[in-house]
């Protein structure tokens, strides 16, 4: 019985055959029998092939961004340095003019263009928006003084400047310089 069978199948398989050399005769076109798995393995190396080229085309996106960033980030520092440095050039232009009434010996324009200068200073650092702190008379805090001498006066509050060597500078939240003073008590 299983050799009927057998018998059979080959019967039809060359009948197929037959059939695909008629027609492949008629239309004068070859047929390619592929295997099934030979066509998936196809199918996922085109695959892998589209996954990798868009991986490389990503890397290669993130490493232009990456270098872009950080031509932007200097950029934006060396902006920010000269900003900051022409607010300060016309200050330094004004002390040029001071020390020259300085040698002409008139001492009251010296100190008035020295005043002005001090004044011309304080606006720039506005602008910049640097606060000055560490006054006389205001309330010690480790965090922004830097206490150099100690004095005791009974008459006086606890923890108070009583005299201020260097003025601190602050910008937010952030210090630039502690304040330098006296603490009285």
């Amino acid at each position: 019985m299983k050799d009927k069978e057998k018998t059979k199948t080959e019967n039809a398989a060359a009948e197929a055959a037959a059939q695909t050399e008629e027609t492949t005769a008629e239309t004068g076109e070859t047929e390619e029998v592929t295997d099934p798995l030979q066509a998936e393995l196809e199918a996922c190396r085109a695959e892998l092939a589209a996954e990798k080229d868009k991986f490389l085309r990503m890397a290669a996106e993130y490493d232009n961004f990456r270098r872009r960033s950080a031509k932007e980030r200097e950029a934006a520092y060396s902006d920010a340095y000269a900003d900051a440095l022409m607010q300060i050039i016309p200050v330094i232009d004004n002390l040029e003019r001071a020390a020259g009434y300085g040698n002409a010996g008139d001492a009251k324009q010296l100190s008035d263009g020295v005043n002005m200068i001090l004044t011309q200073f304080t606006s720039v650092l506005e602008k910049m928006g640097i606060e000055a702190f560490g006054e006389k008379g205001d309330l010690f805090d480790p965090n922004i003084h830097n206490a150099i001498m100690h004095e005791e006066d009974p008459e006086q509050e606890e923890s108070i400047l009583g005299e201020v060597f260097q003025r601190g500078y602050r910008r937010g939240d952030k210090i630039i310089r502690c304040a330098m003073v006296k603490v009285i008590n």
